[in-house]
């Protein structure tokens, strides 16, 4: 399992490829792609590359994929014995990235080689699919025995 260590929007990530992570708000379009050279570390799977304080010619190539809102914080302030009390709610902007490929030194470390190999998962449930037969309901059930 590879992954990476990226500083993006002010906060330190542990990122992997084929998944996605929310960070406050880029201002990059949708389905835009960005390589994020502020790599900390990078764990090929074997091998542990450590920055000072970065990764030389190390990149994190991401794709946006959409922009959202958190879910909305309430903030609740209130003064005792003076009668005042406010209340007011805040959704933070984010963006959903999706992580594509840990690069070192211009090779893919992990991603785009992974995306060329088949899933073994949707193979088995086809192969489950094909050989289960489908279930019968009650009224078919019913026809049958009558």
């Amino acid at each position: 399992m590879a992954y990476a260590i990226i500083e993006i929007g002010g906060t330190q990530l542990w990122v992997e490829p084929g998944r996605f992570y929310d960070v406050n708000r880029l201002h990059h379009d949708v389905d835009a792609t960005m390589s994020i050279d502020k790599v900390l570390l990078v764990h090929d799977g074997e091998n542990v590359t450590v920055g000072q304080p970065l990764v030389k010619d190390a990149t994190v190539e991401v794709t946006i994929q959409r922009h959202l809102r958190d879910r909305k914080v309430i903030v609740y302030k209130m003064q005792p014995k003076k009668k005042t009390r406010k209340k007011r709610g805040h959704r933070q902007e984010l963006t959903r990235f999706m992580v594509d490929s840990i690069q070192v030194n211009g090779t893919a470390v992990a991603g785009e080689a992974s995306k060329k190999a088949p899933a073994k998962s949707a193979k088995v449930k086809a192969e489950a699919s094909e050989k289960a037969p489908a279930k019968k309901t009650k009224k078919e059930t019913a026809k049958e025995e009558a």
